[in-house]
């Protein structure tokens, strides 16, 4: 039978299976489906503007206020209306929905990863385990179901699209200037690069609203408001505003947060590398729109084993040896990028390069997240918002050179990023294993958090 806490965090990875396969789906495609005048790239670079922004405040706010559950319904509702935007795609749709999108992404994070945490450490305590090595687990099985979110938001993409016969046909003139052998910047613009029809869109994005509702629905009926104390308790005792609103900023003082910044930036850097250059320099300009879905789906169901696997191994390997891996990989696949020029007689090597950024990417995603919640136990709302807003940087820095940097130096920027990751990462890594950071359940200095049980009902209290 399975704990209480383990139930929710599958309700909080299903919800968000359900979302993001409506907005990973629609992500993969931005650089493709809405490519005039860059305006696909132009929202997702509003998008992670605005959550640099929301990072700022409003992740304590919400979640204080709010608590995790609602603050994470209510940032679902902004996706949704992102999809809303891609209905009629225009200026005046998508810039405004990006907006609300990007408000509302980084509450529904940091309150996801500090839900997570608080189950992680509860159940630690429960059986009498380490709390880092429960967290690690809950963000695997997590990132294992989330993660397969892009097998089927890319699966319905493929095959809605794939019943136009035009986005197949790719003439050998447009195929001269697939991958980085040429500045790759006017594939869409200067080729024969055609929309599908708009009939076939609007299927589409209708679905992807569906599941995008559906979503909500689960997260609010079934998850369990497991901090509604905390948030009752500072409701009650509200605490300064400027306080709250400057609690990200305050955990800036903690080196081991600003050490950590190349990292949480190369997670934005590689993963928008992917959605932004490499379907639409490689896969769209070589094979189709249509073929955008199939290889997000391989990158999606490696993404998806790895990250469960890489979520338990940490406890016999630890985390560094992971990182490494992860590094390796993502620079073997950057140096082969900059030399292999896409055909569509090459099919495998399409999935093969998607396969094995997947594999890196579960170690980004997992470790990443699971090393904030165990180095910032006592401030874990400010320590996520910090999280998504570095990580957002990186995706808005790649976003906004998309346009006008040839796609070779995007190969070279995301690889002077990985090579300052690999030199700072350590260090952290070095003076967490000389001194450990006390868990919260063993931690004497000024207890912050208590366990107790009502009721039948395990409640979790936190003094801020």
């Amino acid at each position: 039978m399975i704990s209480r806490n383990f139930k929710n965090v599958l309700v909080v990875s299903i919800s968000f299976l359900s979302l993001f396969t409506a907005y990973g789906g629609l992500q993969s495609l931005q650089s493709s489906l809405n490519a005039e005048e860059g305006m696909g790239v132009a929202s997702l670079s509003v998008i992670y503007a605005s959550i640099i922004v929301s990072s700022m405040f409003l992740p304590p706010i919400m979640i204080k206020n709010l608590g995790c559950k609602w603050t994470i319904v209510a940032g679902m509702a902004c996706y949704v209306s992102y999809s809303f935007g891609n209905l009629y795609p225009g200026w005046y749709t998508l810039m405004p929905t990006s907006v609300i999108l990007g408000l509302g992404g980084s509450p529904l994070w940091s309150a996801k990863c500090t839900y997570l945490t608080i189950s992680g450490n509860l159940q630690a305590a429960r059986e009498g385990k380490k709390g880092s090595d429960i967290i690690n687990h809950y963000f695997g099985v997590f990132f294992f179901i989330f993660q397969s979110s892009a097998v089927w938001g890319n699966l319905m993409s493929s095959l809605i699209f794939g019943q136009d016969p035009k986005v197949a046909d790719i003439p050998e003139a447009q195929l001269q200037m697939c991958g980085a052998a040429d500045c790759g910047l006017n594939i869409t613009s200067n080729s024969t690069f055609s929309r599908p029809e708009d009939k076939l869109v609007w299927t589409l994005v209708g679905c992807y609203i569906g599941v995008g509702v559906l979503a909500m629905i689960i997260m609010a009926v079934f998850l369990e408001n497991i901090d509604q104390a905390q948030t009752s308790e500072f409701r009650g005792n509200r605490e300064p505003f400027w306080q709250t609103f400057l609690a990200t900023f305050r955990l800036l003082k903690d080196w081991r947060l600003v050490t950590l910044i190349p990292l949480t930036m190369y997670s934005g850097f590689e993963q928008s590398f992917l959605t932004g250059e490499y379907t639409k320099n490689y896969v769209t300009c070589a094979l189709g729109i249509h073929f955008v879905g199939f290889v997000m789906m391989c990158f999606g169901a490696s993404n998806s084993v790895c990250s469960f696997f890489f979520g338990r191994l940490p406890r016999y390997t630890g985390r560094a040896a992971l990182f490494l891996l992860a590094a390796l990989t993502n620079f073997a696949c950057i140096i082969a990028l900059l030399f292999w020029r896409p055909h569509p007689n090459q099919l495998p090597i399409f999935f093969v390069f998607s396969a094995l950024w997947g594999l890196a990417d579960a170690i980004w995603q997992t470790q990443t997240n699971a090393l904030y919640g165990v180095l910032f136990p006592r401030h874990k709302e400010a320590a996520f918002a910090n999280y998504r807003m570095w990580e957002s940087l990186g995706f808005v820095i790649t976003f906004a050179y998309s346009t006008f940097l040839c796609l070779e130096y995007k190969l070279y920027i995301v690889l002077a990023v990985l090579l300052l990751t690999i030199i700072t990462y350590p260090i952290v890594e070095y003076n967490e294993h000389k001194n450990p950071t006390p868990p919260i359940e063993t931690d004497n200095s000024k207890p912050k958090e208590t366990i107790k049980v009502e009721g039948g009902k395990i409640i979790c209290q936190m003094e801020f």
